[in-house]
């Protein structure tokens, strides 16, 4: 079993570093001006990871691709806080969030992981998959919303047929400010973690759930890339991302977890747009656009069936 396990953990990530290329290559294209800085960074304690940031493009404002190898003592605080009950621990995972400068291109989040749990004589005693994607447009599109969930549905479908549904229903019970009337970020997308047992069957999720991001994305920003805007759209735009920063900062479990093991906090707090705005009780006009996106995260839909 421990070889098994050793032989996935290998496998996972040679394939997140590749794809970290992939999808760096990709989103520098389209752009077309800016690109990706990369930066080393050793974690104290053991592990590191490759940092790329891409900012000030001409379709992207600010984002970061990111690939994670760390380990090491689990902490009482980790004890407490994350329910980590072990010795030491492996994870290793890539975390990307775009945030485009054009209102009308939506944010995009995706995160796939793998976490090993050892007890003192170095045994894995646990071990698990985790991860998704999801889309936080600013204006709502239809048929983008309908496009980004058929392909993360594709490629769930290729794993079992039963999981798309259940991790869509995760990923709207999971990005939700629930201080603000259980508010979503944004439309979803999928959210699975802690998949045990079927190390082989995860690892094929995970990736073929990676390979469809840029199918999943950029079809969408090349759609809305030249869009015309103005400056109460961005208004906007920075409404809904001050939204997109309270989630990470107060909810999120991959934003908490790398905080509380030492992770490094630039890498961390990457994923938090470059302006954002807290309008004191701001509502958007009922029946407008803004209010018609709203709705919508109020109230997840079924994007596939209609």
């Amino acid at each position: 079993m421990i070889k098994q396990q050793q032989a996935i953990k290998e496998v996972f990530g040679k394939y997140i570093r590749n794809l970290q290329d992939e999808i760096c290559r990709g989103l520098e294209k389209i752009d077309g001006a800016a690109k990706f800085k990369q930066d080393y960074w050793k974690r104290e304690g053991g592990g590191g990871g490759w940092s790329r940031v891409i900012q000030h493009g001409n379709v992207f404002e600010k984002g970061g691709v990111n690939v994670s190898e760390v380990n090491g003592k689990i902490s009482e605080t980790m004890r407490r806080q994350l329910a980590l009950d072990g010795d030491h621990f492996f994870a290793t995972g890539i975390s990307l969030v775009i945030h485009p400068l054009n209102p009308f291109v939506p944010t995009v989040h995706a995160n796939f992981r793998y976490f090993e749990l050892y007890d003192e004589k170095g045994e894995v005693i646990d071990s698990w998959f985790g991860g998704g994607a999801d889309l936080t447009p600013y204006y709502l599109f239809e048929e983008d919303a309908r496009h980004f969930h058929l392909q993360l549905k594709s490629a769930c479908d290729k794993t079992d047929t039963a999981l798309y549904p259940e991790f869509k229903k995760h990923c709207d019970e999971y990005f939700v400010n629930r201080h603000r009337q259980n508010e979503a970020r944004g439309i979803g997308g999928i959210f699975f973690d802690y998949l045990r047992g079927r190390p082989e069957s995860w690892l094929g999720l995970a990736r073929d759930c990676g390979d469809v991001f840029l199918p999943a994305y950029l079809p969408i920003v090349e759609k809305r890339l030249k869009t015309e805007f103005n400056a109460d759209h961005k208004f906007w735009q920075e409404i809904r991302r001050g939204r997109y920063v309270e989630f990470n900062l107060v909810h999120d479990r991959g934003t908490l977890f790398g905080l509380k093991t030492n992770g490094r906090t630039e890498s961390i707090l990457m994923s938090l747009p470059p302006t954002v705005r807290f309008e004191y009780d701001y509502q958007p006009p009922a029946g407008s656009e803004e209010d018609k996106l709203l709705q919508v995260c109020l109230h997840p839909r079924d994007w596939i069936q209609g």
